[in-house]
């Protein structure tokens, strides 16, 4: 991902309805939240649209596709979205002085061929005391042809994703999300070999597989799940 690139990922329109899981992420980052945020990649305004209600002091959504990034500022100006301010660029293009209380990487880490590069230079706009939260797909084990279709480098186990982060965070949560989706991901991975859900698979996921993890996560202790949530903070 560069300044000027294009983002080649079917997904975004696909998951755009989407509305049980982002309700679920809302709930579990909505603690890690507040101050001035960095949302990167924020793609359609998906994120944006849910996260940018909590509270928080500004807020800037950064986008490499200047289209997407177009599109944000053409939902804000309409009122569809929230008052943000949107940038086209990637955290390589942010001046050296500016800081952030929460940086978010939400379902964007996957996509960045140098992840441990780009998230020190993430912690680097880190005010002191600062949050970095990534949500990514987990297991590499689940990796398939729907993650090879929409530009994901990898997916994340436990080590790999608290080795993407430079020493110098301390890690606050690592969980995992979506226990129940988590079957889907094993029935595409070695039945279906799906390269794209189908709206209908969408459905199906959204509006009864996240709702019954909601509740069964919480069961396994969030030790299971195709979703994989970091929290690091920088000393103070």
């Amino acid at each position: 991902m560069t300044d000027a690139s294009s983002y080649c990922g079917g997904e975004l329109e696909i998951f755009a309805t989407v509305r049980h899981w982002k309700a679920y992420v809302r709930q579990q980052v909505s603690p890690w939240l507040g101050g001035r945020v960095l949302e990167v990649g924020a793609g359609l305004g998906a994120t944006t649209g849910v996260l940018a209600t909590l509270p928080h002091s500004d807020w800037l959504s950064l986008e490499p596709d200047g289209l997407l990034a177009e599109a944000i500022r053409r939902q804000v100006a309409a009122g569809t979205l929230p008052p943000v301010a949107v940038r086209h660029g990637t955290v390589t293009a942010l001046d050296a002085a500016e800081r952030f209380d929460t940086i978010l990487y939400i379902d964007v880490l996957e996509h960045i061929a140098d992840d441990h590069g780009e998230l020190a230079r993430a912690a680097s706009h880190l005010a002191p005391g600062g949050r970095l939260i990534v949500l990514s797909p987990a297991h590499p084990l689940l990796y398939s042809a729907f993650d090879r279709a929409i530009g994901h480098y990898r997916r994340y186990g436990r080590q790999t994703l608290q080795a993407a982060a430079p020493a110098e965070l301390v890690l606050s949560r690592l969980s995992f999300l979506d226990s129940v989706g988590m079957l889907a991901s094993l029935a595409n991975r070695w039945l279906l070999r799906k390269d794209l859900p189908s709206a209908a698979d969408i459905r199906l996921w959204d509006g009864v597989m996240v709702p019954l993890s909601r509740v069964v996560d919480g069961v396994f202790g969030y030790r299971l799940g195709k979703s994989i949530l970091a929290v690091w903070h920088k000393p103070a």
